[in-house]
This record gives structure tokens, C-alpha cells and sequence, in this order.
């Protein structure tokens, strides 16, 4: 079984409002965590670049220095249903892979953002990107995180 993340928030507005603030405005809610930068240079700009002309999209960080790392391929862009995409910091192996789900269900006049990040028994416990940290706790810590992303893409919908 492979282990993941799973949290959801509620956002004001329908799916569709919600999935555009999400991947065309995530520089205004994505907050900086250092425990789970993508690079030693982060944090820079990161940005949702859709899928065009039979390529896939990808979802990068620009660096201060100008370069622009690429921390996954998209792999489901269903624009207002569901986004899926690749997540990997730099110092990751060719087996270490991680992906991120966001399903966008309407709940009455709200739409329920729901995140699951799975994949992280790939990268071993001793990886520096866990930190030393127990599973438990660091999938704790790493949904804390995305509850506070969640909780700010809310208040960019308010």
C-alpha cells in the first residue's frame, strides 16, 4: 500500500472559479514551507503550465537565479473536476516519486478542495527530504502544510 496525505478544505465559489485560482493564480496563495522546498536555491515563483498542443503541463518553480526547475508533469488537467501532477524535489532519485491529486466537488454554493499527495514509501526514510523525521509525523507535518495552503487559496477566494 502505498502511503499518502489526504486533506480538504471548503472554498467559497463553484469548482470551475476555484480550479482557475488554483493552477492560473497559485503565486498569490502558495506559501513557502523550508521544510519542503523543492531546491537548495528555493523558494522562487512557482506556476501551473498547462497542457498544450499534445504536450504535456507541467508545474515548475522559477528561481531567483532564472532557472526553472520542474517539479512534475501534469497528468490529469480536467479544468473545475481535477488536476493531477508529478511532485519531486531535487535531491530525489529516479525511483523516488511522489503525485498530488486535486478533485473539485461542488457543495452547494462552496466547492470542496481535496488534496492527496501519495507516493512518499518511495523515498527512503533516511532522505534528507524527510528530515530524519518518523512517517507519522512527517506525513503530519507535510498535511499541515497543505491545510495551510488550502487555507490560503481560501482566502484568495473571498
Amino acid at each position: 500500500m502505498t502511503s499518502r496525505i489526504l486533506v480538504a478544505m471548503r472554498v467559497p465559489g463553484p469548482p470551475e472559479r476555484a480550479f482557475r485560482i488554483f493552477t492560473e493564480e497559485v503565486g498569490l496563495w502558495w506559501q513557502d514551507n523550508p521544510l519542503f522546498r523543492f531546491t537548495p536555491r528555493s523558494p522562487g515563483t512557482v506556476a501551473f503550465e498547462p497542457p498544450a498542443d499534445g504536450m504535456p503541463g507541467r508545474f515548475v518553480e522559477r528561481l531567483p537565479d532564472g532557472k526553472v526547475f520542474t517539479v512534475g508533469d501534469v497528468t490529469i488537467w480536467d479544468a473545475g473536476h481535477r488536476l493531477a501532477f508529478g511532485w519531486r524535489q531535487a535531491g530525489f532519485g529516479p525511483d523516488h516519486r511522489t503525485e498530488v491529486e486535486i478533485r473539485f466537488e461542488p457543495v452547494g454554493d462552496e466547492t470542496r478542495v481535496t488534496v492527496e499527495h501519495r507516493g512518499w514509501d518511495s523515498v527512503p526514510q533516511a532522505h534528507v527530504a524527510k528530515h530524519g523525521m518518523p512517517a507519522m509525523l512527517f506525513d503530519q507535518r507535510h498535511a499541515e502544510w497543505w491545510r495551510t495552503l488550502l487555507a490560503s487559496l481560501k482566502g484568495c477566494m473571498d
